[in-house]
């Protein structure tokens, strides 16, 4: 496996259209990466909702006294 300096220099190496071209993808792959961990996220919150384990309030004093919990 490649170590991330070892990476970098091989970008480094590469013509503009390469480096363009890794730029996208990385973009791309961030993306995704970014929805899948908001899915992720989406589904735990769904689950836990389920097992009645979210409590929602409109009242100021409780949602403080349910961030302190």
């Amino acid at each position: 496996m490649m170590r991330f300096n070892d990476v970098v220099e091989a970008i480094k190496g590469l013509s503009i259209d390469e480096k363009q071209e890794i730029s996208m993808l990385l973009q791309q792959y961030l993306r995704e990466e970014s929805r899948d961990n908001i899915y992720k996220n989406f589904q735990v919150a769904q689950q836990e909702e389920r097992q009645g384990k979210l409590k929602f309030s409109d009242l100021l004093d409780e949602l403080k006294g349910l961030i302190e919990e």
